[in-house]
């Protein structure tokens, strides 16, 4: 079976975050792993309040949360980000999520995610589904949350037809290869227009393949600010046309400059 990714890309201080709660990934049922990334489990249990951000990567999130003890649990589909997102943690509590593979959601719901792009929706809304909240609680273990979560996906019966696998397959060449820097290209190898391109990212993704290559170079940016930097390589290796393209957009996406960034980690 696949494993789980171990990258923490996107997540805009990976450190600090597994300081403070407990993180993990986990593999879907094998019927799933088509078009599942993976689980992702947090828990925390704070003596003070804990904000997190991330640069989100181009995929729908369906999210079991209990932002505290005394809370309700709430499920809810969360489109592709269009902001870095941030949240504060605070209390005692848990996240179950579903990070399912960039273009594979049309699968389960039949919808295009450019419905949900930016947006989080409650679960009902979205997916013909039981409420999986009752069933998580009471689920003592991750392997029995992770069963909870195969039966409800694989209940869908989802089904990814061709145009499906061709984007997923697309997203994964550009998160793959730093040298896919043009949308041209991409089509290209794909052997359609740029425009068909357009519109099959736009049906199955929830955004264009512009947005899907500058999501994954700025994550690449984030991952290298980990370490010693060479910002005018970086922006030479990633395609910018020069190192003030690269500050521009990797602010943007986190707020800070990069040389701010890395200084902030170290």
């Amino acid at each position: 079976m696949r494993q789980p990714r171990r990258d923490t890309r996107g997540i805009v201080d990976p450190a600090e975050l597994l300081r403070q709660v407990r993180f993990r990934r986990l593999a879907p049922a094998a019927a799933l792993a088509e078009l599942v990334e993976h689980y992702w489990f947090i828990d925390w249990d704070l003596d003070r309040p804990f904000e997190q951000h991330v640069v989100g990567h181009p995929a729908v999130n369906l999210v079991v949360f209990r932002p505290t003890a005394d809370d309700p649990v709430t499920a809810e589909v969360s489109g592709v980000a269009t902001e870095l997102f941030s949240i504060k943690l605070a209390e005692r509590g848990w996240v179950r999520g579903v990070q399912f593979r960039p273009g594979a959601f049309p699968a389960f719901s039949g919808r295009s995610p450019a419905e949900l792009t930016g947006r989080r929706v409650p679960l009902a809304q979205v997916l013909p589904v039981a409420d999986p909240g009752d069933r998580l609680v009471a689920a003592t273990t991750d392997a029995a949350a992770a069963a909870v979560l195969d039966d409800l996906l694989l209940g869908l019966r989802p089904a990814p037809g061709e145009s499906g696998r061709l984007a997923m397959r697309l997203v994964e060449r550009v998160r793959q290869d730093r040298a896919l820097r043009r949308v041209e290209d991409l089509a290209g190898e794909a052997g359609i227009s740029a425009r068909s391109l357009q519109r099959l990212f736009t049906r199955y993704v929830g955004i264009g393949p512009k947005q899907v290559i500058l999501r994954y170079r700025v994550h690449e940016a984030i991952e290298q600010a980990r370490g010693e930097v060479d910002w005018a390589a970086v922006a030479a290796e990633l395609g910018y046309s020069d190192q003030a393209h690269l500050v521009r957009e990797v602010t943007a996406a986190i707020g800070m400059p990069p040389a701010a960034y890395a200084a902030s980690l170290h």
